[in-house]
């Protein structure tokens, strides 16, 4: 099975009194980026939290939201943040020199100032806090795989539909390529015919250019390429895992071919076959980017 790159999930998780309450949501990104936010009393857990991930995710922006309460209250401290408040200060004398303002501070006004002032907790056993946090980590992750999971079924329906509309045209280029070599055949004749007069046409001379016309605007290559670059779609989105990365590359090799077979399209119809088949592989390529 392939995974999405987006999803959500979300898990809380109450022991001894504590509560900690995990959120997950991600999008597209080429590597792993895992934002964590956090109270700063968990701050020790955070490269913790980065490897758990890592058990669970391999590819896109993640952003990761805990929340903790105990709630026993019983072990809750305040700590005075003397280098916050020192930073407030400083700045606050900055600007009332910058602007000409009153240097009014106030000892009332500096202790609602953001984390100069925080609840943290006293003598916690890191060890049995990081058992609590882990399992809602864990559980978080698990809802956000599953809901990763129900996207990529939905991507790999739509791009094996596209993909049987894209074999589609592979067959039409394939059908119309002798009949544009039919066909400047006989334009060649009409067309020597005239210049002539009438006059017997050099069938060897005629068949010559036929065949290096024929030469130059055969794509039998690139519909072989085409082909085998499908069913190696088909085949990486049946095996499942972190397929993104490949399927990508796949899609590029497929566009390339599409665009040799345009570069070589003398007839109307092959161009806007190759046209059609080159806005299908960037449909695919743009589902693609939402695999993990």
């Amino acid at each position: 099975m392939i995974k999405s790159m987006t999803g959500f999930g979300r898990f809380e998780s109450v022991t001894g009194g504590r509560k900690f309450t995990v959120e997950m949501k991600a999008v597209n990104h080429r590597y792993l980026d895992v934002n964590i936010k956090m109270p700063k009393a968990l701050n020790f857990f955070e490269s913790a939290i980065r490897s758990e991930l890592k058990n669970h995710i391999s590819r896109g922006k993640v952003d990761v939201f805990v929340s903790y309460e105990d709630l026993t209250e019983q072990t809750s401290a305040v700590r005075y943040n003397r280098e916050t408040a020192a930073e407030y200060i400083k700045y606050m004398r900055q600007m009332a020199e910058e602007f000409g303002l009153e240097d009014n501070i106030r000892i009332s006004t500096l202790a609602k100032l953001p984390e100069v002032f925080v609840m943290e907790e006293s003598g916690q056993d890191k060890e049995e806090l990081w058992k609590e946090l882990q399992a809602a980590v864990d559980g978080a992750a698990a809802m956000f795989v599953e809901s990763r999971i129900a996207e990529g079924e939905r991507l790999q329906r739509d791009l094996q539909e596209k993909l049987d509309g894209m074999l589609e045209l592979v067959d039409r280029v394939e059908e119309r390529y002798p009949q544009v070599v039919a066909q400047y055949r006989k334009k060649l004749e009409e067309r020597t015919r005239e210049l002539l007069g009438g006059a017997a046409v050099d069938e060897n001379r005629l068949l010559a250019e036929v065949v290096i016309f024929a030469d130059k605007a055969c794509v039998d290559e690139e519909v072989v390429r085409l082909r085998s670059h499908m069913e190696a779609t088909r085949t990486t989105l049946t095996e499942g895992g972190s397929v993104g990365r490949k399927l990508d590359f796949i899609a590029q090799e497929m566009n390339r071919e599409a665009n040799t077979i345009l570069s070589k399209a003398n007839d109307l119809a092959l161009s806007d076959y190759a046209i059609d088949l080159k806005t299908e592989i960037e449909k695919v390529r743009e589902q693609i980017q939402n695999i993990e």
